[in-house]
């Protein structure tokens, strides 16, 4: 029988970061029950079906744990009761933004670092909703580069991102301007005409777009079309478009456009991309920025 090399380095390197988790004081792994849904929804995701055995192998958890994850994961419709595990609910599968918290953390806050470091004192800059945006506002929310002095905004932030607003909010040198919409439950980001109807009224130095995949082919995509739709008004008035994605991103493509691989000015990114991946970026004028670790 051949053993699939890297589907075991899969489950090694899921296995590796539950041992980063707390040990209780009789020195057993004790895993916090957030982390452990992540992990379990990233099989489901990945692979589409997951048997409980599976799970319980590849997690080092017992089957009736895993069962009750399921359970509970089902119930809330994030996944799909089979019969011995799980499935995913569709192609276009998406985790709701506080599973996604966990996911390649280190990656995202290393691209957020690098791209608070292409932003100067007194930019505006647009962003959409996710994880990675998220961590670019909080690196420019806690920059004391942007910080000017007096009553002067260091930096100000457009946005459609209802969890950036509030934490942005308390910053003194961070101006927030919010665009209205209809918030998703799943991503905390306003959809909807009015978003557009905001961003026509700015002209901004550089939009910072999360994304769900990026290719030669479709360029930068998501999977919902209404954040689809959000993202492209925002890059639509910037002077400059820079993507921020770490490499499980590179070289998919999910349901919604928002725009040609030629419309991004700047790729952040943590590892070095595949060199025909590099190509097509060299050939659409796209600067690739490999993020480097703290």
């Amino acid at each position: 029988m051949m053993i699939d090399i890297s589907e075991v380095e899969h489950n090694q390197s899921l296995r590796d970061r539950f041992s980063k988790r707390r040990v209780n004081q009789e020195g057993r792994l004790s895993m916090m029950q957030q982390g452990r849904l992540n992990l379990v929804l990233e099989l489901v995701g990945e692979q589409g079906n997951v048997s409980i055995a599976e799970i319980s192998d590849t997690l080092g958890v017992s089957t009736a744990t895993v069962r009750r994850d399921l359970n509970l994961l089902a119930e809330q419709g994030l996944v799909t009761r089979t019969h011995g595990g799980a499935s995913a609910l569709g192609s276009a599968y998406e985790l709701p933004l506080q599973y996604k918290i966990a996911r390649q953390a280190d990656a995202k806050v290393a691209i957020a670092r690098a791209v608070a470091d292409l932003i100067v004192p007194g930019e505006s800059v647009g962003m959409n909703g996710g994880t990675t945006t998220s961590e670019v506002a909080r690196m420019l929310g806690r920059s004391e580069r942007l910080r000017v002095g007096g009553d002067v905004f260091g930096v100000t932030i457009v946005t459609n991102a209802l969890n950036i607003a509030y934490e942005m909010s308390v910053r003194e040198h961070v101006k927030i301007v919010v665009t209205g919409g209809v918030p998703r439950r799943k991503s905390y980001e306003l959809v909807g005409p009015l978003v557009g109807a905001a961003m026509r009224g700015f002209s901004l130095d550089t939009a910072v777009l999360g994304v769900d995949g990026l290719s030669a082919t479709f360029g930068a995509t998501t999977i919902h079309e209404g954040e689809a739709d959000a993202s492209r008004e925002i890059a639509a008035v910037a002077r400059r478009v820079i993507v921020a994605a770490d490499s499980t991103k590179m070289g998919r493509s999910t349901f919604a456009r928002i725009c040609p691989l030629d419309q991004v000015d700047i790729l952040v990114t943590d590892v070095d991309v595949p060199a025909n991946f590099a190509a097509d970026l060299a050939a659409a004028g796209v600067e690739l920025v490999v993020a480097q670790p703290a």
